[in-house]
């Protein structure tokens, strides 16, 4: 029987996140992938708001590498109403150098029965078959997020260069504590520039400097999908967009601005 996955992250006794293998990301053994980490900033953000409202929009800028061995993360809620909460999120290392930045929306939830909504399908979890995450070979040897999560592709789709969709199964966020449907998704968010990239990342480098998702419906737990695509620019610029599934349809959506850069 094969072992459950180690969460992304475990805390420890004064607060801080620790990056488990699962979190580490492609291009330093030393940092951690994006998702993972703004899996931290909604679940900081869910804490400080409470459970009355959705988080429905989540906006990062990444300033500088997330280490793996560990930062602190801090909400503080800027405006709540009846209605609408919205909080500021901030990542430091152990050193206090503010890593990430980041503003989430909140909005309370209606009981307002049936209403018409255009019904788009998720692409085929049960004819998807399993294979390599779509960014390939990282810049280094050491387990990362790539090499740790369960992938499977749609018919029609598969491992390589362009627009693709793909269903990614992640561990917990944090050791021991149970993941809200939208932490879960996040590290998936975060993945539009790493699975729709138009050469290998032994060519080139396309890092994200921010993430906007935005969600209309809690995904339910389990396997999530991305239908991605990225736009690449000979100014050294690209945009990531995706939609993101759960297995009954879609609930959102992920944009990442792309720094762009030859490998080497």
């Amino acid at each position: 029987m094969t072992e459950p996955l180690a969460a992304f992250f475990h805390q420890r006794a004064d607060g801080v996140f620790v990056g488990n293998d699962a979190a580490r990301g492609p291009w330093s053994p030393d940092h951690c992938h994006a998702g993972p980490v703004a899996g931290l900033v909604a679940r900081a953000a869910e804490v400080e708001v409470g459970p009355e409202k959705m988080l429905t929009r989540l906006t990062m800028d990444v300033l500088r590498p997330v280490p793996v061995e560990g930062v602190r993360v801090a909400a503080e809620t800027t405006r709540h109403t009846r209605s609408v909460a919205a909080t500021r999120v901030t990542v430091h290392d152990l050193e206090d150098t503010l890593l990430v930045q980041a503003t989430t929306m909140h909005l309370a939830e209606r009981d307002l029965g049936p209403l018409p909504s255009p019904m788009l399908p998720s692409p085929a979890f049960d004819e998807a078959t399993p294979g390599e995450f779509a960014i390939g070979a990282a810049r280094h040897d050491l387990p990362n997020f790539a090499r740790l999560l369960e992938t499977r592709y749609p018919p029609g789709h598969g491992f390589g260069p362009g627009p693709k969709m793909i269903w990614l199964r992640t561990p917990d966020l944090v050791a021991g504590e149970e993941t809200s449907p939208i932490q879960g998704i996040c590290a998936l968010a975060d993945c539009g520039n790493g699975i729709s990239w138009n050469l290998p990342a032994t060519e080139m480098g396309f890092m994200n400097t921010d993430l906007t998702l935005q969600i209309h419906r809690a995904p339910k737990p389990g396997w999530h999908a991305s239908d991605a695509i990225s736009h690449w620019h000979s100014n050294g610029i690209g945009m990531s967009q995706a939609v993101l599934f759960d297995t009954e349809g879609p609930v959102g959506t992920a944009l990442q601005t792309l720094s762009l850069f030859p490998a080497g």
